[in-house]
């Protein structure tokens, strides 16, 4: 299993990063929280998780391992896989998610597409007694007009934010109208992945 890659970032996009290890460039698939860390040219170190499928071969990256447990433990829950576990931290901090497992809070877990009431009562059912309440409130995310990286081409920044949404699991008008209202806020000169991570908060709960 591969836990950790260290390296030069090469690129960063709105789902993924690519880092340089060893002269192979890994592509690792993150939250945009983790994904805003990170700066093309410079070096980081991610926590990972390796997921083997048939036909693929699929590297999750982590701010850190306590993400990364989480991440493993949100799929031993019958029906969550490593897409909806990753949706689930993208919309969900650790310590949010920790708080509305140890809470039983269904409305904050349904604020994750692909989770429905049976499906955040499961959740509730199989991991309260696996996962410790933050002691405290946790701050808010980093702040959504923080500069961000650009990232791929193609399309416009609006589409590429769209389209990220759409594929953590929102409905595209949800997602279009988050958008739009979110560049309102920030301005056109918001870069992409400041305006994802503000959308992400629109369409999650309000923390």
């Amino acid at each position: 299993m591969i836990s950790s890659v260290r390296g030069e970032v090469l690129s960063v996009g709105l789902d993924h990063a690519v880092v340089e290890v060893g002269g192979v460039g890994m592509a690792v698939q993150a939250t945009p929280t983790t994904l805003a860390g990170l700066r093309r040219g410079q070096h980081a170190r991610l926590d990972t998780a390796l997921v083997v499928r048939e036909d693929s071969l699929t590297l999750f990256g982590f701010a850190d391992a306590a993400e990364r447990e989480l991440f493993g433990l949100l799929q031993t829950v019958t029906g969550v896989g490593p897409r909806l576990a990753l949706a689930t931290l993208a919309v969900l901090d650790p310590a949010a998610l920790s708080r509305a497992l140890a809470d039983g809070n269904l409305t904050t877990l349904m604020s994750v597409p692909g989770i429905g009431r049976k499906g955040a009562e499961r959740l509730v059912v199989e991991l309260r007694d696996k996962v410790a309440p933050p002691d405290s409130a946790s701050p808010d995310t980093a702040d959504p007009g923080t500069a961000a990286p650009s990232v791929v081409a193609g399309g416009t920044m609006r589409d590429q934010v769209v389209e990220a949404l759409v594929g953590l699991g929102f409905a595209v008008k949800p997602a279009e109208k988050a958008v739009d209202e979110t560049v309102g806020d920030l301005g056109e000169g918001a870069g992409s992945s400041a305006v994802l991570r503000a959308a992400l908060h629109r369409l999650g709960p309000h923390r």
